[in-house]
């Protein structure tokens, strides 16, 4: 009996160790963009939301490793406006400054690392 406990720890230990398994994934989390809509000119805070889906809780301390911000939607990606990161205060939210010349619909592409997630989560809106 013992040796058969022992085979079944080592199964479970070795399941928990298998890619998806014990770990949530990119899909399971989400950006949300604070303000719907945001106005054209100089010194511009743009500002998302990163949540785990599952229990609506913002995600802190995220890595942000990749941010642009361009005007895709109306066929001018080559038109695009710099990010800077800016402090909040509050946690799962992150700001961006940007000067945004001219008024239409920009497109903001966020790509995060989660402490302790395999996936990049990637944001377009």
């Amino acid at each position: 009996m013992p040796y058969r406990m022992i085979l079944i720890a080592a199964a479970f230990a070795a399941t928990l160790g298998l890619p998806g398994l014990g770990h949530a994934g990119a899909d399971d989390y989400a950006f949300e963009p604070v303000q719907a809509e945001v106005s054209k000119g100089d010194g511009v805070t743009v500002a998302v939301r990163l949540i785990e889906k599952a229990t609506k809780k913002p995600v802190p301390d995220a890595v942000i490793i990749a941010t642009r911000i361009d005007m895709a939607p109306e066929d001018m990606a080559s038109m695009d406006a710099p990010l800077s990161p800016m402090p909040s205060d509050e946690p799962g939210v992150y700001s961006f400054k940007t000067d945004l010349g001219m008024a239409g619909r920009w497109q903001l592409s966020i790509a995060a690392k989660v402490q302790g997630e395999p996936e990049t989560i990637t944001l377009v809106c």
